[in-house]
């Protein structure tokens, strides 16, 4: 059984931390996940799900898929990391996009750009960036290598409800696909997948030893 892992990095990255943080009563929690562990444990995972035998396991990578704010040094550090050192590890596909610059609120009677905060003291500029293209990234991949034979199952590490008929189009192909996630988050994915597991009994293995 040929199984590549997909993972939503920011979505991932940030339910785990909010979860960590509640189990461990840690406000701002910030997981430090290893990233060479986290492909194959979720391959592994997924085994007992497919009724498969971990001995009969080929693990095909994990792809991620993230963004980064290029408008500040520490978007700009993350980018070098992702790029210079993720990218280059045995197995793991980074796929990284700048966050572009997020539409203006604009006033209901106007109909004017909100530029600045209206309240008094602040009028700070409002400045906002948004994710664009990542779903898109990781939907492209996962019929790609479908449509390649390059996997017999896939885990997809997300909640995106947005993926389920890429989702639905793959398993057409006789793939199995395999959720991810944190129940009941992304409960409308999961129940379109072949079959789902939850990532947290899991945490202690996701996060690098120290």
């Amino acid at each position: 059984m040929r199984i590549a892992v997909f993972v939503d990095y920011w979505n991932f990255h940030l339910t785990l931390d909010t979860k960590q943080g509640k189990a461990k009563n840690v406000i701002g929690y910030r997981s430090n996940i290893d990233w060479n562990a986290v492909g194959p444990l979720f391959a592994n995972a997924a085994c007992p799900v497919l009724s498969v035998d971990p001995k009969n396991l080929s693990y095909e990578g994990i792809y991620i898929y993230t963004s980064f704010n290029p408008s500040n040094e520490s978007g700009k550090k993350y980018s070098r990391w992702a790029n210079g050192w993720l990218n280059r590890q045995p197995g793991i596909n980074v796929q990284i996009r700048e966050r572009k610059p997020k539409s203006l609120p604009k006033c209901p009677v106007c109909h004017k750009e909100i530029t600045h905060c209206p309240h008094t003291g602040c009028g700070q500029p409002i400045q906002a960036m948004v994710e664009k293209g990542i779903d898109t990234l990781l939907v492209t991949d996962l019929i790609r290598l479908a449509v390649s034979n390059s996997y017999d199952a896939a885990v997809i590490v997300s909640s995106d409800a947005d993926m389920v008929p890429a989702v639905e189009f793959v398993q057409t192909f006789g793939k199995k696909v395999i959720q991810a996630g944190f129940p009941p988050i992304g409960i409308d994915l999961a129940t379109k997948c072949w079959g789902s597991f939850d990532i947290m009994p899991l945490a202690g293995q996701v996060e690098r030893k120290i």
